[in-house]
């Protein structure tokens, strides 16, 4: 299997305050890597590096076909209703930024790639219509059509099915999942909650106060791993096909790590 993305030796530090260090990460084509951890464990860090807007602090990355090659979608968060740019300007940014003009190729051939990219999300019969009257899914369908319309090699995923209901979250993740599958693309999915794309997983890497794991979920999603990992007690419960983290912060108090935010 060809890496797609490569960390070697990678740290990522801000001042005293380590995010980690000796990251070594493959992530092969069509591979989906879940990334986890709690709030300000580096999550949407580890995607500013690879999206090239943040230097490691020491040690190398390297993303197949370079940064020009990488899909990004972004959380989902709330448009002003009074926004009337069009979901398919939206998605064109995909191809040439925030910059007006002809594209790609020329007009036609810019439009033909947009055009295929809001059907291949189901998202052609709200494709006209202004972004901000589109409900927080259409907008999250268009946004995953955005970051595949530069058929990138890589897709880098940031909390994308935050604040949307279940039946959404599913229909996104099955959306990035068919991308992968088709195209060969390597996934790497930051998310608080890994429950909505387990299924779809092949390896975790959970973050943890400058600590990490890697592996199948099964090897990382254990009491005994997190509990080493959070240094302190933590308990694993599986009930059907759903993972619940439950960590004891003081004697007679419990959360659930899982749902902490990134």
């Amino acid at each position: 299997m060809t890496a797609a993305v490569t960390l070697s030796g990678a740290r990522l530090a801000y001042g005293d305050r380590v995010l980690w260090d000796g990251l070594d990460l493959e992530v092969g084509t069509g591979e989906f890597v879940a990334v986890l951890g709690p709030n300000g464990s580096g999550k949407t860090s580890l995607m500013r590096v690879l999206l090239g807007l943040q230097p490691l602090s020491a040690g190398e990355v390297h993303i197949k076909g370079g940064n020009r090659r990488i899909g990004y979608i972004p959380q989902q968060r709330a448009v002003d209703h009074s926004l009337t740019l069009r979901g398919r300007d939206l998605v064109g940014f995909g191809l040439d930024g925030h910059e007006w003009g002809t594209g790609l190729r020329g007009r036609r051939a810019r439009r033909a790639k947009v055009d295929e990219a809001l059907e291949a999300v189901g998202a052609t019969a709200y494709a006209s219509k202004p972004i901000g009257l589109l409900s927080g899914g259409e907008q999250q369908r268009l946004r995953v059509a955005q970051a595949l319309v530069g058929d990138p090699e890589v897709l880098l995923c940031d909390e994308p099915l935050l604040s949307l209901d279940l039946a959404h979250q599913r229909s996104v993740s099955d959306l990035i999942d068919a991308r992968r599958r088709s195209a060969d693309t390597a996934v790497l999915f930051v998310t608080h909650e890994i429950n909505p794309v387990l299924p779809l997983v092949d390896r975790v890497l959970y973050l943890v106060d400058g600590r990490f794991r890697i592996g199948k979920p099964a090897e990382v999603m254990t009491s005994e791993t997190l509990s080493e990992l959070y240094r302190t007690n933590v308990e694993v419960v599986r009930i059907r096909d759903q993972i619940i983290v439950v960590g004891a912060c003081e004697e007679g108090q419990s959360h659930h790590l899982a749902e902490e935010e990134s």
